[in-house]
């Protein structure tokens, strides 16, 4: 796909994601969208900071602990599309509130990486401190009964 038709896809996913009713904000779009393999960064080096791998990991380990934590679905309103080739970079604010009344409005640049109309990586930069402080450290993984760990 070309980088207009890419920066087109994202607005649209975006455009669902901003709107202020959360039962319209329906993620059917972005969910078709995901590439099964697709990998979401979360760079930095605090407790959230990991790479989730696959379509299942990003929507329940990430987007599925982020929602548990939150009043409404989330709400997040992109106000620049930057595209170039097979990326699409969106600068976004969050507008959200947390189960214990906490405001968590994070201010995001996601890099997206798209290949044939799939989204195959995602990037995201986000203010840390503020993750943590309105949403907790991110859980350590379990460890399945009877794993065994090298």
């Amino acid at each position: 796909m070309s980088a207009e038709a890419n920066k087109k896809l994202m607005e649209e996913i975006f455009a669902v994601a901003a709107n202020p009713d959360p039962a319209i904000r329906d993620r059917s779009l972005f969910i078709a969208s995901l590439a099964d393999d697709v990998k979401w960064v979360v760079t930095g080096q605090y407790s959230w900071s990991r790479t989730f791998t696959g379509k299942a990991s990003v929507l329940n380990d990430l987007h599925g602990h982020v929602r548990s934590l939150l009043v409404d679905r989330a709400r997040t309103i992109a106000h620049r599309f930057i595209a170039d080739g097979d990326h699409v970079v969106v600068e976004a604010r969050g507008n959200n509130l947390t189960r214990t009344g906490v405001r968590y409005d994070n201010e995001y640049c996601l890099v997206f990486r798209l290949v044939n109309g799939k989204i195959a990586e995602v990037r995201e930069y986000c203010d840390s401190v503020l993750t943590e402080k309105a949403l907790g450290r991110f859980p350590e993984p379990h460890r399945a009964a009877g794993s065994v760990t090298a």
